[in-house]
């Protein structure tokens, strides 16, 4: 089926009070695991291309780009193709060809003032090309003398008054709150600040977006999307899967060398997993068991 836009899954699921899962991709076998795990879960999906990602790939958005964008077109599921984390303004003009209706525009390492001026002149771009755009927050800059926190470095917090001014300011549509996660955790304990985070809903009349989602507990993230959480961001959790499942089946195949092999234990784990927390931020747990 057609491309699907990232704002209209998130609408979706805002109104549904559910969540929809994004997955962050770097290879072809993450792209078909996602869009596997997603029709097997029966829901639509967010294909997430990040900055870092396409610096693995020598620096080219295309390659992946329109691999996944190919994938997506004969899924069985609405699939979006989001650009994620983006701070180079290059990169973000190459989206719109590329096939994203959406990207991330991450100025959270600057001070707030100068985080403002960039994401709304980001916002003002995005939206004159249709794309959909969420940016990040982390804490308050300067307070008590200390230097701004990245969004989502232990510690950091998002302020709802200021995230208020921050989207009245920029324009944004959706927009990434420091509640508690951290990215590129492998295991599974961070605790959420639910109580901030419902505060955060309250102030706020945009979605609202859960990074480093692959550090949080099932149990927290059923308990954020009900706080307010609409789009629920997924990268390490993949890795960790397609690695242990590889490391697995060369410890019990040591004179395996055809890739295709390992990759396919790697991709076929991916999937499961896929499947396991789309049930999970969607509500449907049950469904979650492989059969």
């Amino acid at each position: 089926m057609p491309l699907a836009p990232t704002g209209e899954l998130v609408a979706r699921a805002v109104e549904d009070r559910s969540a929809v899962a994004a997955f962050n991709v770097i290879t072809l076998e993450h792209i078909e695991a996602v869009i596997a795990g997603a029709e097997a879960a029966g829901a639509p999906v967010v294909l997430q291309v990040s900055e870092n990602a396409v610096k693995f790939r020598y620096g080219r958005l295309l390659p992946l780009a329109r691999a996944a964008g190919a994938a997506a077109e004969r899924a069985a599921v609405p699939v979006a193709l989001h650009l994620d984390h983006v701070q180079s303004d290059e990169l973000l003009r190459q989206a719109p060809g590329a096939g994203f209706s959406s990207v991330m525009y991450d100025a959270a390492r600057l001070p707030y003032p100068d985080n403002l001026a960039a994401t709304r002149a980001a916002a003002d771009w995005a939206h004159s090309q249709g794309l959909y755009i969420e940016a990040e927050l982390g804490e308050v800059g300067g307070k008590d003398g200390r230097p701004p926190l990245d969004a989502h470095a232990p510690g950091a917090r998002t302020d709802p008054a200021q995230a208020r001014d921050f989207v009245g300011g920029t324009g944004v549509d959706a927009l990434a709150v420091a509640v508690g996660s951290v990215h590129a955790m492998t295991t599974r304990t961070a605790a959420l600040d639910h109580a901030l985070l419902k505060r955060l809903s309250a102030a706020l009349s945009v979605p609202l977006v859960l990074h480093g989602s692959s550090g949080v507990p099932d149990a927290g993230l059923v308990e954020a999307v009900a706080g307010g959480i609409a789009k629920v961001n997924v990268g390490t959790a993949l890795n960790i899967a397609m690695t242990g499942a590889i490391r697995e089946f060369l410890a019990a195949h040591p004179e395996a060398v055809d890739s295709r092999k390992y990759l396919s234990v790697g991709r076929e784990a991916m999937a499961l997993e896929v499947r396991r927390l789309i049930a999970v931020v969607t509500g449907a747990a049950g469904a979650a068991t492989p059969s």
